[in-house]
């Protein structure tokens, strides 16, 4: 009978056979996940150079209370404490942030990449105990599907932003950032309308879907995305980063918008 080799822990942090790069994969999440996240927490504590015309940064969306004309319910509340740095990011950015967070696919990039759990598969790891997601605070990933609804809720004020992109004060045009924020909803509804929570939610409850159509239709077009739901995830995260630096660079007068139409 033939038999595989399969590289298995060989005890103590790093220790493994295998012997391809392992390490490669962590280390490029790792600078990834970090850049994004020193990024985007620069960009919500600016509070600044997020909108242009009809543009407005999905960092910053939906704007509440802010000095845009997006805002929905006008400046700054007189409530808001002052010794709080105040951005329009901080009140929103936080239920995206936490969607990802929680997200089955972003849990085990980063656990491998920030936390070494395990660094890769049949890699040693730096620690000997194991308490996975039943104790806490890893049991708090399990509100992922509940981070969900607010992730789609987040698709509609986005949309609506990418529409209001093509209104300008002359009237209906389409310029490169309009374009930009529409592939950003794109993307984002790809991620998130793939998530496997989504796919519990369309057809998770039922034993049997033939009796459904419907339901099957909707279920097959979620499995769909999952299956890239990597790609997606990546996609996504990074466009959502360049379109906030497009809007920002448009207000700043570093780049400028080239209208289309």
């Amino acid at each position: 009978m033939s038999s595989i080799d399969v590289p298995i822990r060989d005890g103590g942090f790093g220790k493994t056979s295998r012997r391809d790069t392992w390490w490669l994969q962590p280390l490029l999440t790792f600078i990834g996940l970090g850049c994004f996240l020193l990024y985007a927490n620069w960009a919500a504590f600016q509070g600044e150079h997020y909108h242009w015309g009809p543009y407005l940064s999905p960092m910053y969306s939906p704007e509440l209370w802010g000095p845009s004309p997006h805002a929905i319910f006008g400046p700054k509340p007189d409530w808001w404490p002052s010794f709080l740095p105040f951005s329009a990011a901080l009140l929103v950015l936080w239920a995206p942030g936490l969607f990802r967070v929680t997200c089955y696919y972003y849990r085990g990039a980063y656990y491998k990449a920030f936390w070494a759990d395990p660094p890769n598969c049949a890699v040693g790891e730096p620690r000997s105990s194991y308490w996975g997601e039943r104790s806490f605070p890893l049991i708090l990933q399990n509100v992922h599907r509940y981070f969900l609804y607010f992730a789609v809720i987040f698709l509609f004020f986005l949309a609506h932003d990418a529409w209001k992109a093509l209104w300008w004060p002359d009237g209906f045009g389409i310029g490169v950032g309009t374009l930009v924020l529409t592939l950003n909803v794109i993307l984002l509804g790809g991620y998130a309308l793939g998530c496997h929570s989504m796919r519990h939610i369309v057809g998770g409850c039922r034993d049997v879907l033939s009796g459904s159509p419907a339901r099957r239709k909707a279920y097959d077009g979620v499995s769909c995305l999952n299956r890239k739901h990597m790609v997606w995830a990546w996609c996504s995260l990074l466009w959502v980063a360049f379109s906030d630096v497009y809007v920002r660079l448009c207000s700043m007068g570093v780049w400028h918008d080239w209208r289309i139409v």
